[in-house]
């Protein structure tokens, strides 16, 4: 094929099987209806109906908006309110000590994206866990970096700091900055939550890695399912450990309106840096504020404008909660029903403690998927094993489940 394209940009195609498997599900629920189609492949919270969840508290917001209020630019950073907002919401009682700044993105692509470009060199290497979300990879090379994995997980299902550790000192030896992109709160694809001591560890083996060096780590927690990870103060308790760490270590939570506000496509989010150094602060702003006007200019108001007028609110933050609350609550309460089948059925899956996903690891995932596709059931193919939505899947699409799973592994002769 004859191609005008760049050299850097040779040979990109776009292609998602999150988002294939979904169009497969939704095509076919349409044509057979809802109740025959279990569709366990779409990051969206459905009802136990299968319609859409968006909180009534935020609808009731936007439907209030002017047209001044959705439709005007907004500032490149982002609106000052707003950006209060996303650092109280995402923090809670749990601000870490430093200077904390935030600029405006869409959605947490968008601070992942600025993080890599902003803060690694061409051809550095990005650390970033064996289990991960896939994106991470497309930020990456299309950034001209490259991928360096950990091991997420240990063989006794917790935090695997050896590798970690291994993986970081390495890169620390050979790269000037070392980015680190961390989904260690309801990690997707797998629901493992590290704990605050994890977190606490991984920070220190960081402290360790640089001290007395000339050496940055820029550490990228990815908080994308925070509020359904557990009760609201308990699950940013993790937070406190980025405070007061030495100035060549910065922290920038990737924060998105996507999951905990329901507005998924309405792609807005927040970079938050956490600093002990005013310099950094102010040239965290500067910089990917810069690079925002570069890229994508300036994010949607109507978002912002929306969780602005809940947040300066303490009845509709009460009422946001008790939303949230309630379909974590009913999130666990899916994950339980097809993690006590799995039991009984000796189905291995990751370690899950909270999210939208349980992640069940095997090879021949592609086979398994196809196989439960004949009997109307999607979920998504990995390269080393499958992810089951629980965010998805009704509790009662849910009972079965696991054993329609171990039927098709077996079936086509899969094992774990």
């Amino acid at each position: 094929m004859y191609s005008i394209a760049a050299k850097q940009a040779k040979g990109k195609f776009a292609q998602d099987n999150i988002f294939a498997a979904n169009n497969k599900a939704v095509a076919l629920a349409d044509k057979l209806g809802n109740d025959k189609v279990i569709n366990a492949t779409v990051g969206s919270i459905l009802d136990e109906d299968g319609n859409l969840v968006v909180l009534d508290v935020v609808q009731e917001e936007y439907k209030k908006l002017t047209p001044r209020q959705y439709s005007s630019y907004a500032p490149i950073q982002g609106y000052a309110e707003y950006l209060d907002d996303c650092i109280d919401q995402c923090f809670g009682e749990s601000r870490p000590a430093g200077y904390i700044r935030a600029c405006s993105t869409p959605g947490g692509t968008g601070v992942l994206h600025h993080a890599v470009h902003n803060y690694s060199e061409i051809g550095d290497e990005i650390l970033i866990t064996d289990w991960h979300w896939g994106a991470y990879d497309s930020v990456i090379k299309d950034n001209n970096r490259k991928i360096r994995t950990f091991a997420l997980i240990n063989k006794e299902g917790h935090f695997d700091l050896d590798d970690f550790r291994i993986q970081l000192n390495d890169l620390v030896s050979k790269q000037k900055n070392t980015v680190i992109l961390l989904n260690g709160i309801a990690n997707n694809p797998t629901g493992y939550c590290m704990t605050v001591a994890e977190w606490q560890a991984a920070v220190d083996a960081i402290r360790a890695a640089v001290e007395n060096t000339d050496k940055n780590v820029i550490l990228v927690p990815d908080v994308a399912y925070l509020d359904y990870s557990g009760e609201k103060k308990e699950c940013r308790k993790f937070f406190k450990v980025f405070g007061n760490l030495p100035k060549n270590i910065l922290v920038i939570v990737a924060y998105t309106l996507s999951k905990g506000f329901t507005l998924y496509g309405q792609r807005m989010g927040a970079m938050i840096g956490i600093t002990s150094d005013e310099g950094v602060a102010k040239e965290f702003v500067d910089i990917n504020q810069y690079s925002s006007r570069a890229t994508w200019s300036n994010c949607n108001s109507a978002p912002q404008q929306a969780m602005i007028a809940i947040c300066r609110d303490p009845a509709k933050i009460e009422k946001l909660d008790e939303e949230r609350k309630f379909y974590f609550e009913m999130i666990q309460q899916r994950a339980n029903i097809f993690m006590k089948e799995a039991d009984e059925l000796g189905i291995k899956y990751v370690p899950y403690i909270s999210g939208f996903f349980i992640t069940i690891p095997m090879e021949g995932a592609q086979a398994v998927c196809d196989k439960l596709q004949e009997d109307n059931i999607f979920m998504v193919p990995l390269k080393k094993g499958i992810r089951l939505a629980v965010c998805s899947v009704s509790k009662k699409k849910m009972q079965g489940l696991a054993g329609k799973l171990k039927a098709a592994m077996d079936e086509v002769g899969v094992r774990q």
